[in-house]
């Protein structure tokens, strides 16, 4: 009796977010096709989140290698790199304008992964196969199991599906562990017309608003709209006592942790539309590592999820693919040289940029916030 042979792809990329798209782009220019199988039933499934500073050296250096730098520099946001940080007491110690400088440019990140997945060829991502389970086959090569019961395999396989990767048990046993920082998500849409003073309040790019334990951090997005994240120091159960079904209840809820905080700030939250959504912050351990196995790597949260306070996740994620997809062309037919040479350039680099997150996020909620933050800015400027 004969058995029809699975399905093969020589790279296997799980996960179309940022990192998984840019190794395909890059890839692709190099004339190399890789197969993406996404969870999500669609590129619109959902949406994808806020604005993004895409660094000059890290971001921008991926899309460069894409082939896409110019068409990035005409989506991005004016006036997204200023920056307002204030005191609980709604006093303003530091703003800053954009300087027009494009070192580290705001764009929304549903236009980037557009822009991304809009250079693919058709048929690139697979949308709706959701990975449950790879395993070695032998020689580097994998087999992956999706929910519908489908298998394929693949010489090359890279996890690119972020916090809670199917694929990283592979190559570590290491999981995201919290951080101590629980986020409570909000918008103000139309700020200008329907919220003006949370629009003056925030102005026209980031916003630290920081106490001891406690803050509003804010950016305006390019529809006039205000995304806003609650953040607060508490145990890892703190949001389990909230019910974020009935809305005035949980605004009611969080709000309690800002009680004496200026009404202005207040109402970053108190005026709000629409549902909040909460978010536990996870990362995994600083200078997570691993030993080289035969034909798979990780790549962006992955590899190395930090929390979002040095605005290094996005970046390293697109640097990642972006170098993973070189290395594989400057080694062809040599997997494990391409393997080795992308991960001994990433892991220090992740290394490096996670302790620069734990640390902000340290100093961002110290007992003196923010002059923790404004320190910081101040010995960048020296």
């Amino acid at each position: 009796m004969t058995t029809t042979p699975l399905p093969h792809h020589p790279v296997a990329v799980v996960g179309a977010g940022l990192g998984g798209l840019a190794l395909a782009r890059v890839l692709q220019v190099h004339g190399i096709e890789a197969a993406l199988f996404d969870l999500e039933a669609s590129a619109g499934a959902r949406t994808q989140g806020g604005m993004l500073d895409i660094h000059d050296d890290s971001g921008q250096e991926a899309l460069r290698a894409a082939g896409l730098h110019a068409e990035f520099l005409a989506r991005v946001h004016p006036g997204g790199q200023a920056m307002r940080v204030l005191d609980r007491d709604g006093t303003l110690r530091l703003a800053e304008s954009d300087d027009g400088s494009l070192g580290r440019p705001e764009i929304d990140r549903g236009e980037l992964r557009e822009l991304l997945l809009g250079s693919l060829s058709a048929g690139t991502v697979r949308w709706g196969a959701k990975v449950t389970g790879a395993h070695p086959l032998g020689g580097g090569r994998h087999g992956v199991t999706l929910a519908d019961g489908s298998e394929f395999t693949t010489d090359v396989l890279v996890g690119a599906d972020g916090a809670w990767s199917r694929v990283r048990p592979l190559l570590s046993a290491a999981r995201p562990a919290y951080t101590g920082v629980s986020f409570v998500e909000a918008d103000l849409t139309a700020a200008d017309v329907r919220h003006p003073v949370s629009a003056e309040v925030v102005g026209g790019g980031m916003f630290f608003a920081l106490g001891p334990g406690r803050g509003f951090l804010a950016h305006r997005e390019t529809d006039g709209s205000l995304h806003v994240y609650v953040a607060v120091t508490a145990p890892e159960d703190w949001l389990d006592g909230i019910d974020f079904t009935d809305t005035e209840a949980a605004r009611t809820a969080v709000l309690k942790e800002f009680d004496g905080w200026d009404e202005r700030l207040r109402a970053l939250l108190a005026d709000a539309d629409g549902p909040l959504v909460p978010r536990r912050i996870h990362a995994l351990p600083v200078g997570h590592r691993w030993d080289p196995v035969p034909g798979v790597t990780l790549l962006g949260d992955a590899a190395h999820l930090m929390s979002p306070f040095a605005g290094e996740g996005a970046n390293l994620a697109l640097l990642d693919g972006a170098e993973l997809g070189l290395a594989l062309a400057a080694h062809p037919g040599d997997t494990e040289a391409a393997l080795a040479a992308y991960e001994a350039r990433m892991f220090p680099r992740a290394e490096a940029s996670a302790a620069d997150s734990a640390r902000s996020q340290e100093l961002l909620f110290r007992a003196d916030a923010p002059q923790g933050l404004l320190d910081m800015f101040t010995n960048q400027d020296d």
